[in-house]
């Protein structure tokens, strides 16, 4: 029978991480609460005049075989276990004088700390905790009756609430705990696995943790449901840790287009914004100011950018906001939002769904990525890298009023679909900008000759429009100071002959092809430019 409030009397304290538990154990000792404890902890408490009560000297039995037991006992975890409104449990505590453990403040062995850090496999099953987790999933089992802490986070808050009930736990906070708890022990359990399965078996095993399940509005279409799950270890700007400050809940697409743009934005330093369509950057740019970089971001695809996700650098202020004025868009990403910045935007459009993530550079990073397909995952090292080398291979020297851009443009082209191609202009004095891009082809020649330049003949040929001037016959000459980038190798010189076609004298990629010498003849033919990167970014 679950028990409303329980008072705290008797809390047994052991924890490897030490953060705020002599506070803790202060407040709970000047609250009348007998403290029992073990090891360093009990020594620790002592050492600051906490009044504590060894576990041996409560058990009456002293730790033996090197510590590996000493809380496993009945009356720590008969005191822990009884169920308080059982006559026969009461009756075994009282004929085995146990006494009841109202709380306990447990967390374990650092165990992925330790083989983190090479320990030998000795070392890594003496950092196995036995005692600890039979005592925690003993407290979370009998949650009606017990508190139970496995986190530093939560002592501030059960102390208030301590405070607050005159030493008393509610039901709803105990029962908070005791998920919390459980969810502690099997990621702990499943370290040990992990590291065991490899060691002993040469398997490499996967279990997967994620908490705080969100169902979203729908799947990647209406009739398919979904839920978002999220990695409690990341705590990076991201998707996981936005904050919705308007408009309506997010869907599967939402989520996942958002995730593009953060992170292609994420790669720009400047003022700088990307527009995404089905996780491609139709729109990537910098400029002076956000206002500047989102205009150019949106000018790389009018089209496309129609209900699209963006993503920004810098904190959205008004002049930003007010960019977007009278174009639809599905989600605004930014670090944060200036008040007035944020007014606006809820004024002019109910759709939008605004989420501020924080700064970029804070937080635990993610250090991989996961892909589930039919019966299996995938796993593999998050592409933090952008090149190895540059290195120019042709007669033609790379020009350096150029590299600037032809970064951007790797940069850009490490975010979008395979085979991808993307043009790139310097549209003002240091501010770059997507002209033409060519994504998800079977083939790198389609990407540039169907996509890419198709888009970027466009793009110019509105350049001239908007300033009034006469659209000139046949060939832009603005082709000749774009820089071209492609995310993998030139299998053939085809996509070589394509780009001199329209009058492409810049290019950067990875190299790599078995004919490589061919690619590069064929740039000193036309006397085109190019930089070798040594790596490659492959989207799937």
């Amino acid at each position: 029978m679950e028990c409303g409030q329980i008072a705290i009397k008797r809390a047994l304290i052991s924890v490897s991480d030490k953060t705020g538990v002599v506070d803790f154990a202060r407040g709970m000792a000047e609250r009348g609460v007998e403290i029992l404890s073990t090891g360093g902890t009990c020594k620790l408490l002592s050492d600051n005049g906490i009044p504590v009560t060894a576990v041996d000297s409560y058990t009456g039995h002293p730790e033996i075989m090197g510590g590996r037991v000493k809380t496993l006992h009945p009356k720590i975890h008969g005191g822990i276990l009884a169920v308080r409104d059982d006559p026969e449990h009461i009756e075994a505590m009282k004929a085995c004088e146990i006494g009841g453990i109202d709380m306990v403040v447990v967390n374990l062995y650092p165990f992925e700390k330790a083989v983190s850090g090479g320990a030998s496999i000795a070392e890594a099953i003496e950092n196995i905790d036995i005692g600890g987790p039979a005592m925690v999933r003993s407290a979370a089992k009998n949650h009606a009756f017990v508190a139970v802490i496995v986190d530093p986070a939560d002592y501030a808050v059960l102390e208030a609430e301590i405070v607050k009930n005159s030493g008393a736990v509610s039901l709803d906070t105990r029962k908070r705990l005791a998920v919390k708890a459980f969810r502690h022990t099997s990621a702990y359990d499943a370290a040990v696995s992990a590291y065991f399965s490899k060691k002993y078996l040469d398997e490499e095993t996967l279990q997967l943790y994620y908490e705080n399940g969100e169902a979203m509005r729908y799947g990647e279409n209406p009739h398919q449901s979904a839920v978002f799950y999220r990695d409690r270890r990341v705590t990076e700007a991201s998707m996981a840790t936005a904050r919705l400050l308007s408009g309506k809940e997010l869907s599967y697409n939402n989520i996942v287009d958002g995730d593009a743009a953060l992170e292609a934005v994420k790669e720009l330093a400047v003022p700088a914004a990307a527009v995404i369509k089905h996780t491609n950057p139709c729109g990537y740019a910098t400029g002076a100011t956000l206002a500047e970089a989102l205009e150019a971001a949106w000018s790389g695809d009018v089209i496309s950018a129609f209900g699209s996700v963006i993503a920004v650098s810098r904190r959205v202020d008004i002049n930003a906001a007010k960019v977007l004025a009278g174009r639809f868009v599905e989600v605004l990403v930014a670090p944060d939002f200036s008040g007035d910045a944020l007014e606006y935007l809820k004024q002019k459009s109910a759709s939008l769904r605004i989420l501020e993530v924080g700064d970029f550079a804070a937080g635990v990073r993610d250090t991989h990525v996961l892909k589930y397909v039919t019966g299996g995952m995938l796993k593999q090292e998050r592409d933090n890298t952008l090149f190895d080398k540059w290195e120019t291979v042709t007669a033609a020297k790379f020009p350096l009023n150029k590299e600037a851009l032809a970064k951007f443009a790797y940069k850009a082209c490490k975010h979008v679909k395979s085979n991808a191609i993307i043009l790139t202009q310097e549209y003002a004095d240091g501010r770059y900008r997507i002209v033409g891009m060519g994504a998800g082809q079977p083939n790198r020649v389609d990407s540039l000759r169907k996509l890419a330049v198709t888009k970027a003949a466009e793009n110019i040929r509105a350049d001239y429009e908007k300033r009034g001037a006469a659209v000139p016959d046949g060939q832009f000459s603005e082709f000749g100071e774009l820089v071209m980038a492609s995310d993998a190798f030139f299998p053939f010189a085809d996509t070589i002959d394509e780009a001199h076609a329209v009058g492409i004298r810049f290019i950067v990629q990875p190299g790599g092809s078995k004919r490589d010498s061919e690619v590069v003849e064929a740039c000193n033919k036309y006397g085109i430019a190019m930089i070798f990167t040594g790596t490659r970014h492959f989207r799937h």
